[in-house]
């Protein structure tokens, strides 16, 4: 549990009583399993442009759900009127469904035993919650951002963005559990935009999200160097203008974090979900090449990989005390020395396929992965922080550059693009810098690196030390349908590929 306390302004309102009221009316009508989730998210989002802020939205979503299985079927329904009698209609409605579901149910719904966590509370790490701040002043930062950018000769636009969320949740059950939890993240950032004699680009800042507060804008301990990188993104962006358009063919890649958490995110976040390995899920590019058969036998990658689901590493954008089944949050296994060994998954689905457990989580049991994004939505199966391990003793950024004779130096994430499989993909950056005998000499543009997601993971020689290691991610990953919408963290060190097919994405856009 972090330093702050629960908000009183949340913990008044009437939650507990609606929660009794439902969860009794549901077990009145004979629901086997019954959930109740009361949340208040409050959405801030800041824009400027050009010295000027373009906008600023203030928003809140609150309200309440109800979950049940009754004869072997889910229902649900959700309610934002916070009274007795609306709670105790939302789970009659809940059952109503249930029972017009389980007419085409053909395998009952059963969930993972757990147990109950009475009265538990929990809190993210942050120092100033930003919402504590005003808009004036968050303002004021962002606009200066815009202005310092423009003094470059190459920025002819520049823009900033704040995206904060401030999110409380109630969670109580059937069987006893109760948990009340808070989470404070934040996305800041800018952009660059400049032209060249013949091309048209921008430069973005690398900072990644993250389950922090204000603190991380100040200039303080927990900040990002947002000074160094506000000076520098001028020039990088004049490089790029005038840098060479990239020779396609075969390098090797030295690929920076802020670029790797989004192959990472794509290639093994979604693939080792085990509700799209299963093909229950097929949203937002598809299923999974990952299915159960492969669990344990497919070497995912090379032996210097090791991947792990984490829902409890501090200041993780998917981090939290208890998921929204009730489930105590944790870390396991899933890709170890190259094997695939784990996957990411809720309630119903380690009761389904109770063959799948891990050394980190016992048989027929959940690893905590279950999150809906409001109090309208059920919850779905989640990510975890899923992130790649640096080597206890391994080399620096610049050691392993200075390992390559021909290859690229990737920073940063921009487009990308991956089959319904999860298995082809092709990836671009914001820089790429062409290394010559372990040297960097000046960026490239136009290119992006294309695999399949066993051969890249294969390809990965060496990956850096604990100092290379950086915790990206993004605030808005899709999935489901209708669609939810979740943040996500993912660390990972600096690491080194072999022979990787580059393209040229001016050529490619040709043909």
């Amino acid at each position: 549990m972090g330093d702050r306390a629960l908000d009183p302004t949340f913990t008044s309102l009437p939650y507990r009583g609606l929660g009794d009221a439902a969860l009794a009316r549901a077990a009145d009508l004979g629901a086997t399993h019954a959930d109740f989730r009361f949340e208040r998210v409050r959405y801030q989002e800041l824009v400027a442009r050009d010295g000027v802020l373009q906008g600023a939205s203030d928003t809140e979503d609150l309200g309440f759900a109800v979950r049940v299985v009754h004869g072997g079927a889910w229902g649900f329904a959700s309610g934002v009127v916070l009274t007795t009698e609306e709670a105790v209609r939302v789970a009659e409605t809940a059952v109503a469904v249930a029972k017009v579901a389980a007419e085409m149910t053909s395998r009952p719904v059963v969930l993972a035993p757990e147990p109950v966590y009475a009265d538990v509370e929990w809190v993210s790490t942050y120092e100033i919650d930003p919402f504590e701040v005003s808009v004036a002043e968050k303002s004021a930062v962002l606009i200066d951002w815009t202005t310092r950018l423009r003094t470059g000769a190459a920025v002819d636009h520049a823009s900033a963005h704040l995206l904060q969320v401030h999110e409380c949740k109630y969670y109580s059950d059937l069987n006893g559990t109760r948990t009340t939890q808070q989470r404070v993240r934040l996305h800041p950032g800018f952009e660059a935009m400049g032209a060249g004699a013949d091309t048209f680009d921008s430069m973005a800042s690398i900072a990644p999200p993250v389950g922090r507060g204000w603190e991380y804008l100040t200039g303080g301990q927990h900040s990002w160097d947002w000074d160094a990188e506000l000076d520098e993104v001028p020039e990088l962006l004049a490089q790029k203008l005038k840098a060479p358009s990239v020779e396609a063919g075969t390098y090797d890649l030295v690929i920076h974090p802020s670029n790797l958490w989004l192959t990472i995110h794509e290639s093994i976040g979604h693939a080792t979900e085990l509700d799209r390995a299963l093909g229950y899920e097929a949203n937002y590019a598809g299923t999974s090449f990952a299915t159960i058969d492969k669990l344990n036998s497919l070497q995912y990658g090379s032996p210097v990989m090791n991947v792990t689901g984490d829902r409890t590493i501090e200041h993780g954008l998917a981090t939290v005390g208890y998921d929204d089944e009730g489930v105590a949050t944790q870390s396991w296994d899933i890709v170890t020395d190259g094997l695939f060994t784990g996957y990411q998954l809720d309630r119903s689905m380690g009761a389904m396929h109770p063959d799948l457990a891990g050394p980190d989580f016992p048989a027929g049991r959940s690893n905590g992965c279950a999150y809906a994004d409001s109090p309208g939505h059920i919850p779905i199966q989640r990510m975890a922080n899923v992130s790649l391990q640096p080597a206890p003793d391994g080399p620096s950024t610049e050691e392993l550059i200075g390992r390559v004779e021909r290859g690229l130096y990737v920073v940063g994430d921009k487009s990308w693009s991956i089959d319904m499989q999860r298995f082809n993909f092709q990836f671009t950056g914001q820089r790429f810098y062409k290394i010559a005998d372990g040297e960097l000499v000046g960026q490239v543009r136009d290119a992006a690196y294309q695999a399949t997601t066993t051969e890249f993971w294969n390809s990965m020689e060496a990956v850096g030390g604990p100092d290379t290691w950086v915790l990206g991610g993004a605030f808005n990953c899709g999935k489901a349908q209708p669609g939810q919408v979740a943040a996500v963290s993912h660390g990972c060190p600096t690491s080194l590929f072999r022979d990787v097919r580059i393209l040229n994405t001016v050529a490619e856009g040709g043909n």
